[in-house]
């Protein structure tokens, strides 16, 4: 069986394409570099692993390593699949996570108020996800730190924010805020759904 390395994925629309809300600048820069850091970093990790029996091996250092970088590279591939231009995206979501909201947090203004106070109130770097758990039928905000902390496991992403500074400094400097809601702009509820719909019809 042939053994393949992570590759960065292309983004789903070109760089110009999530402004004012997003620069080309801040974005390409994001992409190029921060999300290919988590690439080779993960690539890094299996090269050890595929070299265990020729060097030093810690086997807890590497894990950690792994998680991180690998989070990285799963968290941000989710995040720029679930962006979109702003005259095709935003606004209020339609179809499955519409039915999911109302069931859940009574209205849309709830549900986005209270994933917007997960994004500005992680502490430090890390991202607000929300997720569908199969075993209760709900859906959940979550809060995750870094790339691999606060993770729930079998609890599948819908929808991703990243709020590493390196995110949104470029265009916002440390108004986390102002870029949160700006994020409201370029949500593709299309993909959302996407994702629902095969989490759902998934077996457990």
């Amino acid at each position: 069986m042939v053994q393949k390395n992570y590759q960065l994925p292309e983004l789903p629309y070109g760089y110009k394409d999530l402004e004012p809300y997003i620069s080309e600048e801040q974005l390409k820069i994001h992409h190029t570099k921060h999300h290919k850091a988590y690439v080779d970093g993960a690539n890094a990790i299996l090269k050890k692993f595929d070299n265990r029996g020729s060097e030093e091996f810690d086997v807890k250092a590497v894990s950690k390593e792994l998680t991180f970088h690998v989070g990285g590279y799963v968290l941000h591939k989710f995040f720029w699949e679930n962006m979109g231009p702003a005259d095709k995206c935003g606004g209020e979501p339609t179809g499955t996570i519409a039915e999911y909201i109302k069931k859940d947090f009574g209205t849309f203004e709830r549900f986005k108020k209270e994933f917007s106070q997960a994004a500005t109130g992680v502490e430090g770097s890390g991202w607000a996800v929300l997720t569908l758990c199969r075993m209760t039928n709900r859906i959940f905000i979550m809060q995750v730190e870094k790339h691999n902390v606060n993770i729930i496991p079998g609890f599948r992403i819908m929808l991703a924010l990243d709020v590493w500074e390196h995110a949104y400094y470029l265009d916002y400097q440390n108004r986390r805020p102002d870029y949160v809601e700006a994020f409201w702009n370029l949500v593709n509820w299309e993909e959302v759904n996407r994702k629902m719909d095969v989490w759902l019809s998934s077996p457990l």
